[in-house]
C-alpha cells in the first residue's frame, strides 16, 4: 500500500463518500490511487477547483458532514481558496487535500511550487499540515477531519507528489512517532445552571420579547417554538438560517438585515427584550438601539459571543441542549398582544410581497418570477441563492415549509455558489430537489460552466430535477443599485452592463432542458415544467433592472433621492425621470397601497 491508497482508504473508513476535485499532475499519485480503489470514495469532476471548493461547502450544509475538496499544486491551490473562505465563515467543516511538488525540488523556484503552508494558513487556520513522511499519516488527516468536524471548519492536507508514491508505513510504537485513532464522540455543550437562571429571570422581565436565530439553532426547531409560545414572542432569521423555522408560522417574521423583512424591522425596533440563538448576524443597525433593549445570547462556540450587542449575558453551549434547560425556568406570558402585533406586521408584509410582485415591469418583474416559485416548490426541496439582487428575493418571497433547505453565501457574501452549491446539495441527498437563483453575473462568472458538472452526473440521482434559474437583466444589479443609493452615481455602463448570454440554449446543447421566458404570463408554467423535468432545466428569465431592492426601513423619499443620479445632463430632464422614478419606485414600497406594512410614507 502506497501513501495516497491509505489516505483513500483512511477517507473511506472516515464514512467520506464523495470528494469534489479537477485533476493535476501535483496529485497524480492520489489520482492512480482512486483508480486502484474503484472510485471510493468518489471522485467529482468540477469544471475549476473553485467550484470543487464551492461543492464540498454546499455538501456540507446540506448534509451536515465534512465536506472534501481536492487539488493539485500552486494554481489548483489557490484556485481552491474562495470556496474554502466560504466555508471558514460560515462555520461550515471542509477539508482540503492538496498536491505539492516533490521535497527535492522546494525552494528551488520549481515549476507551480508554491508555499502552501503560508497559502492556506489563514483560510485553514484551525489546521494546516504537510506530510513530509509516510509516518506522519494517519494522524494528520485523522486530526484534520476532527478538528474541521468539531469546529466547523476548514482545514489543509498537504502531501507533496513523491511522498504520496511512498509506500505507506505506519507510526511505530517509538518516540517522537503519533499514533491515531478515528471517530467522533457526539457531546453538546451546555451552560452552568447560574447563567440559565440570570437568562430566564431577564426573559421573563420583559414585555415585548424578539429572537433571532441563525443557523446554530437548525437542530433546535421544537426548543425555539416552545419558547416563542410561552414568551409571545416573534422570532427572526439570519439568512443563514432562513431554514430553522417555517415560514408558516404566523410569528416567524422572515429574514433579518438589509435583505430582510419590514415585521422583522420593526420587531427589533420595537422589543424591550432579546434573544439571539446560534447567529452571528453583524448589522448592529438592524438590532435594538442600545439602552432600550435587554439582551441574552446563546451560542456553541465561545469565540462567538457578545461580539455584535451588549448582551447582559452570553452563554456559551448547543442550542437545543441549552433551551432545553432555559424552557422550565420560563413563565408563560398571559398577555399576548405583542405577539398579536407581531403577527399582524407578519400578515400585512405578505400581502405587500404578493402586491409587489404583481407590479408590471419590462419584461418581467424579478420578484414576480421568485414569488410565482414560492407557491410551486415541494416540501422537500433545497434551494440556493446566489450573491447579488437575486439574495433579496429569495430573503423576502420564498416560504420555508417543511424540511427545505436553503442557504447562500452568507459571510463572504461571494458571488459565484448558487450552482455548485446545489450540485453538492445533490451528492448530499440525491432524491430531493434543488433549485439555485442566480443573477446573469454569476451565471457568467462561472455557473456556465458547472452546468457540464450537472450534466456529467446527473444520472446518479435517484430524482434528477435540478433547477436553475438565470434572473437575467443584463446587469450587475446589486452593485448598480448600491452606487446610487450610497454614491448618489449614475449607472457606469462599462463597469455594469452584461451582454445577453442564451444560458437556456447552451443547457439544451448539454442534453439537459432549457427555456428562455420574456412575458410574465409564461413564468409559471415554466417553472412547473422545469419542477416536472426529468433531467436538469435551466430557465433564463429575461428581468428588469430597474426593479429597486428595497431596504425594509426605507422611505419613499430616501430611495428616490438616489433618481437624480440615474439621468447625465440637464435638471430640467433630471427632474423629470426623477418624477417617474419615484412613482414606480412608490410601487414597490412595503406602505403603499392598502394594507401596506409601515406607516405614513414608509
Amino acid at each position: 500500500m502506497k501513501v495516497s491508497d491509505h489516505i483513500l482508504q483512511r477517507l473511506r473508513e472516515w464514512e467520506v463518500e464523495h470528494v469534489f476535485a479537477y485533476p493535476g499532475d501535483g496529485i497524480n499519485g492520489l489520482l492512480a490511487a482512486w483508480g486502484r480503489a474503484d472510485d471510493k470514495p468518489q471522485f467529482v469532476q468540477a469544471r475549476h477547483e473553485e467550484m470543487a471548493a464551492f461543492e464540498a461547502v454546499g455538501y456540507a450544509k446540506f448534509s451536515g458532514r465534512t465536506g472534501v475538496c481536492a487539488a493539485t499544486s500552486g494554481p489548483g491551490a489557490i484556485h481552491l481558496l474562495n470556496g474554502l473562505y466560504d466555508a471558514k465563515l460560515d462555520h461550515v467543516p471542509v477539508v482540503a487535500i492538496v498536491g505539492q511538488t516533490d521535497r527535492s525540488a522546494m525552494g528551488g523556484s520549481f515549476q507551480q511550487e508554491v508555499d502552501l503552508l503560508s497559502l492556506h494558513k489563514d483560510v485553514a487556520s484551525a489546521f494546516c499540515e504537510m506530510v513530509t513522511v509516510p509516518e506522519q499519516l494517519p494522524n494528520v488527516l485523522d486530526r484534520a477531519m476532527r478538528i474541521a468536524a468539531t469546529s466547523r471548519t476548514v482545514t489543509a492536507v498537504i502531501v507533496p507528489a513523491d511522498v504520496q508514491e511512498l509506500d505507506h508505513q505506519p507510526p511505530a510504537h517509538a518516540f517522537r512517532t503519533v499514533p491515531s485513532s478515528l471517530g467522533v464522540a457526539r457531546y453538546a455543550a451546555v451552560p452552568a445552571d447560574d447563567d440559565l437562571a440570570r437568562c430566564a429571570e431577564i426573559l421573563n422581565a420583559g414585555e415585548r420579547v424578539a429572537v433571532l436565530v441563525g443557523q446554530g439553532a437548525r437542530g433546535a426547531r421544537a426548543e425555539v417554538e416552545q419558547l416563542a409560545e410561552l414568551l409571545g414572542a416573534g422570532v427572526a432569521k439570519a439568512l443563514l438560517g432562513k431554514d430553522v423555522l417555517p415560514d408558516t408560522l404566523p410569528y416567524v417574521t422572515g429574514s433579518i438585515g438589509l435583505l430582510g423583512t419590514r415585521p422583522s424591522y420593526e420587531m427589533m425596533r420595537d422589543c424591550d427584550t432579546l434573544l439571539v440563538v446560534g447567529s452571528s448576524f453583524p448589522y448592529t443597525q438592524f438590532l435594538p438601539e442600545f439602552g432600550k433593549a435587554r439582551a441574552v445570547q446563546i451560542d456553541a462556540d465561545p469565540s462567538m459571543v457578545g461580539l455584535r450587542y451588549p448582551f447582559e449575558v452570553n452563554l456559551v453551549g448547543d442550542a437545543a441542549e441549552s433551551l432545553a434547560r432555559l424552557l422550565p425556568l420560563l413563565k408563560r406570558k398571559e398577555d399576548r398582544s405583542w405577539r398579536e402585533t407581531v403577527e399582524d406586521n407578519t400578515a400585512r408584509w405578505w400581502e405587500v410581497m404578493q402586491r409587489r410582485a404583481a407590479v408590471a415591469a419590462d419584461p418581467i418583474n424579478p420578484e414576480h418570477v421568485v414569488h410565482a416559485l414560492d407557491g410551486l416548490l415541494p416540501d422537500n426541496a433545497i434551494l440556493a441563492a446566489d450573491s447579488g439582487s437575486a439574495a433579496n428575493w429569495y430573503a423576502r418571497h420564498l416560504r420555508m415549509r417543511g424540511t427545505m433547505r436553503g442557504s447562500l453565501s452568507g459571510t463572504l457574501a461571494t458571488m459565484g455558489p448558487g450552482v455548485p452549491y446545489v450540485i453538492g446539495a445533490k451528492f448530499a441527498h440525491p432524491d430531493r430537489p434543488a433549485i439555485a437563483i442566480v443573477g446573469d453575473g454569476a451565471m457568467q462568472m462561472n455557473g456556465l460552466a458547472e452546468l457540464i458538472t450537472a450534466a456529467e452526473y446527473y444520472r446518479q440521482w435517484s430524482d434528477p430535477r435540478l433547477v436553475v434559474a438565470v434572473l437575467n437583466n443584463q446587469d450587475l444589479n446589486q452593485v448598480t443599485w448600491e452606487m446610487r443609493a450610497m454614491q448618489g452615481a449614475p449607472r457606469f455602463e462599462p463597469s455594469q452592463h452584461l451582454p445577453d448570454v442564451r444560458y437556456a440554449d447552451f443547457a439544451v446543447q448539454l442534453g439537459l432542458y432549457g427555456a428562455r421566458v420574456e412575458d410574465p404570463a409564461e413564468v409559471e408554467q415554466v417553472w412547473r415544467q422545469a419542477l416536472a423535468a426529468d433531467r436538469p432545466f435551466v430557465i433564463d428569465f429575461r428581468t428588469d433592472p430597474a426593479v429597486p431592492p428595497i431596504p425594509p426601513h426605507a422611505t419613499l423619499d430616501q430611495v428616490t433621492a438616489a433618481a437624480s443620479a440615474v439621468v447625465h445632463g440637464d435638471s430640467d430632464r433630471g427632474a423629470m425621470v426623477k418624477q417617474g422614478f419615484k412613482a414606480k419606485i412608490q410601487e414597490f414600497l412595503p406602505g403603499s397601497g392598502s394594507g401596506g406594512a409601515g406607516s405614513g410614507g414608509e
